[in-house]
């Protein structure tokens, strides 16, 4: 009876077995940060980023007044001004009646105007370009060359070259006429840029100005914790 008395008490003394059971669960290591840590860094990100935005702010006020006051004096230099309004509705562009009798020193008018110069163009070659002539142009004077070194009468000479100048002086126009006109279109993208930089601008003051008020709660929320800690 003792015997199994002993027996016992080391069987239920015994370790167990299993070797799941016998490894050690892992330790969690808890990093613990103050709230007046994270408030710190939550307040420096927000000063930077208000400076961050109130200097891009300023850089695109900046780029807006640059490209408003470059276009105006550009345009205004050239004393461009559109037609009356009965010279328009002679031409068919009733559509630029309310520029009639303006002088043209804005984004906006020198579009209007290159679209006005656009349809004379049209109607001095039948819709044909300065690129487009180039090829008639020199079929035309070589053959005014042939003519002469043919010995050709002198009437179909004078033909050939009356038909030669007219290609040239269309050409001519059509060169002064684009040229123009992609100056204007050229101010209109630039005015163009100045309005958006302009738009940018505000939504950068904007952003500044809620990222100083997120910046100002955040100091008074720090200065809340440390008294109360």
């Amino acid at each position: 009876m003792p015997t199994a008395t002993v027996g016992s008490q080391l069987s239920s003394s015994t370790p167990n077995s299993d070797p799941a059971a016998a490894v050690a669960a892992p330790a969690v290591t808890v990093v613990a940060i103050k709230r007046r840590t994270i408030d710190s860094i939550l307040i420096g990100f927000g000063v930077v980023a208000t400076a961050a935005f109130g200097v891009a702010g300023g850089l695109l006020t900046w780029g807006n007044n640059f490209s408003s006051d470059y276009v105006h004096k550009e345009l205004s230099s050239q004393h461009i001004s559109f037609p009356p309004a009965e010279a328009l509705t002679a031409d068919g562009r009733t559509d630029l009646l309310e520029w009639a009798g303006r002088s043209v020193d804005t984004g906006d008018e020198a579009q209007a105007y290159a679209s006005y110069i656009d349809g004379h163009l049209d109607k001095i070659a039948d819709g044909a370009t300065y690129a487009d002539l180039g090829t008639p142009q020199r079929a035309a004077a070589a053959a005014v060359t042939a003519a002469t070194d043919a010995n050709q009468p002198q009437s179909e000479i004078d033909a050939l070259q009356a038909k030669a100048s007219a290609i040239t002086a269309q050409r001519t126009t059509l060169f002064t006429g684009e040229t123009l006109r992609g100056l204007l279109l050229s101010a209109y993208a630039w005015s163009t840029v100045g309005t958006i930089a302009g738009l940018a601008a505000i939504g950068a003051f904007a952003a500044a100005l809620v990222m100083a008020v997120l910046v100002v709660l955040g100091v008074v929320h720090h200065r809340k914790v440390v008294t109360t800690s």
